[in-house]
C-alpha cells in the first residue's frame, strides 16, 4: 500500500495519456489502514515485536508518514484497543437488552453464556486482536497498554456478575453476591485461557472447540 492509493489517467488535449492524477486518501481513512495493517501482521503466528519500521515496510510508506496519524506506536496498540472495548461492549448491551427479560428467572444465566461465548467468537474471527487482549503482542509496549486490557476484562467480570446474580441459582442461595461472583471469575477465567491458547497455539487450537458443552458445565 503506498501513498497513491488510487490512481486514474486523463487525456491531455492532444490525446495523449496525461500523468495519473494522485489521490490522497479521505481524512481518517490513513489511520484505519494503519490499524488495519498492524492487526495483519499480528496474526501471523510467532511474529516478533512489531517495529515501526516494519508497518511503514508493509504500508510502502516511510516511518514519518505513520506519525502523521499516531503520535507513537502505543496510540497505535490504543486504536486496536478502542476497536476491541467498542465492538465487544456494544454487543454485550445488545445482549443485555434482547435477553433481559424481567420474567425469566433464566435470563441472567443465558445472557452470561452468550456474553462468553461472543467474546471467544469475537476473538475467533480476529486473532490479530486475540495477541492483543491477552497481552502477548503488548508485551514489550507501553505498560497503560496492558492495563487498559486489564480493565477490560474486569468489566467483563463485572457485567457477568451481575447477570449471574439475577439467575435461578441465586434465588436460593444464601449468598448470591459471593456465588454470582464465583461464577464471574470463573467464566471469565475460561474465555482467558480459551484465548490464551488460541494465540499461544498459533491460531491452531480454536477458542470455540466443545463451547457449549464446556458452559452448560459452568453454567
Amino acid at each position: 500500500m503506498s501513498d497513491v492509493e488510487n490512481t486514474s489517467s486523463t487525456m491531455s488535449t492532444d490525446g495523449e495519456a496525461a500523468a495519473p492524477v494522485r489521490k490522497r486518501p479521505k481524512p481518517g481513512e490513513r489511520r484505519v489502514q494503519i490499524l488495519q495493517a498492524l492487526a495483519s501482521m499480528l496474526e501471523q503466528p510467532g511474529a516478533e515485536r512489531i517495529t515501526t519500521a516494519a508497518l511503514a515496510a508493509k504500508l510502502e510508506v516511510s516511518e514519518a508518514a505513520l506519525y502523521r496519524h499516531f503520535a507513537s506506536k502505543a496510540q497505535m496498540f490504543e486504536g486496536l484497543i478502542e476497536f476491541i472495548e467498542q465492538t465487544v461492549f456494544s454487543l454485550v448491551n445488545q445482549i443485555v437488552e434482547r435477553d433481559g427479560a424481567a420474567t425469566d428467572p433464566a435470563a441472567g444465566v443465558r445472557q452470561a453464556g452468550k456474553i462468553v461465548a461472543m467474546l471467544v467468537q469475537f476473538a475467533e474471527k480476529n486473532p490479530g486482536m486475540t495477541r492483543v487482549m491477552v497481552g502477548d503482542a503488548l508485551v514489550f509496549e507501553n505498560e497503560r497498554l496492558q492495563q487498559r486490557m486489564n480493565q477490560f476484562f474486569d468489566k467483563i467480570e463485572s457485567t457477568l456478575k451481575q447477570c449471574l446474580r439475577d439467575g435461578p441459582a441465586a434465588g436460593g442461595s444464601a449468598t448470591p453476591s459471593v456465588d454470582a461472583q464465583v461464577g464471574a471469575s470463573v467464566l471469565t477465567a475460561f474465555a482467558v485461557g480459551r484465548l490464551q491458547r488460541f494465540a499461544r497455539s498459533g491460531f491452531r487450537r480454536l477458542p470455540s472447540e466443545h463451547l457449549e458443552a464446556s458452559l452448560a458445565q459452568m453454567l
